[in-house]
């Protein structure tokens, strides 16, 4: 069996982007390596909902080790660096941020445990970090340049299907009674939201572990409330959306053709 290092950038992302590849693989025999760049300092947090003298960090790494749990992971690390928050904030440029990090530095910190674990597969976030965030970006800068230093073989961008959800959208107007035009697309999304579906290479069906993901996503009470859009979903429609995750396999043709992670 073989070691899958997947690297995010902040508590929660990881049960969101590849929660369903990370049970997968853990129930297939694999190992499962989570690595964090920041914990996710500058995240929003309910009046009260910490304990008294509790930073926001110390409980985010808990429901980090919480969620790795429910997912499999057989080892978590936090590569140090500090949430940069979204992107064109202050805090972008704070000291220690990862959007302000030195590339080659932090790949190394990653390369060094792509090492250790001697990583047959690594996911990061496509080039624009899904949706623009500097620290996804950052990932996927960092991630690249790690892999090409541990000379890890297949790494996988993860990314959302940009015309899934435009086709899940337009279905659920249909139910709703309304006519989605033609040239429907993704509301309040940037252009950069996502990859082309002609553009990605796998499509791997998580569609048995998505109780796994969402029972990963409330271990990350402090982020995800009950409330939210991941959790107030019914099952089914939580099923349709989450179901299938998304990547580039980096080095690969574009289309789908592949529908695992391991070789």
């Amino acid at each position: 069996m073989a070691t899958m290092v997947t690297f995010h950038a902040h508590p929660d992302d990881e049960c969101i982007a590849c929660g369903g590849v990370m049970r997968k693989a853990y129930e297939e025999g694999h190992r499962v390596v989570l690595v964090v760049a920041t914990r996710g300092e500058v995240g929003e947090v309910p009046d009260g909902f910490l304990a008294d003298d509790e930073e926001l960090w110390e409980r985010r790494v808990k429901e980090t080790h919480a969620a790795a749990d429910i997912l499999g992971a057989a080892r978590v690390e936090f590569l140090g660096y500090v949430d940069s928050g979204m992107m064109g904030e202050p805090t972008n440029d704070a000291p220690g941020t990862f959007w302000t990090a030195d590339v080659e530095e932090a790949a190394g910190r990653l390369a060094a445990i792509l090492r250790e674990e001697n990583a047959e597969v690594l996911t990061v976030y496509d080039d624009h970090g899904t949706y623009g965030h500097p620290d996804h970006i950052q990932v996927h800068r960092v991630g690249m340049r790690a892999a090409e230093l541990a000379g890890t073989p297949r790494v996988f961008q993860a990314t959302i299907n940009r015309d899934h959800v435009r086709r899940g959208r337009e279905e659920a107007m249909r139910q709703a009674g309304e006519q989605p035009s033609e040239d429907a697309d993704v509301p309040d999304l940037g252009e950069d939201f996502g990859t082309a579906e002609a553009d990605l290479t796998t499509a791997v069906d998580v569609s048995r572990y998505v109780t796994y993901k969402r029972q990963a996503m409330r271990a990350h009470a402090s982020q995800i409330s009950e409330e939210s859009f991941f959790l107030a979903l019914p099952d089914e429609p939580f099923a349709r959306a989450f179901g299938t995750e998304w990547f580039i396999h980096v080095g690969a043709p574009p289309g789908i053709a592949e529908s695992d992670l391991f070789a």
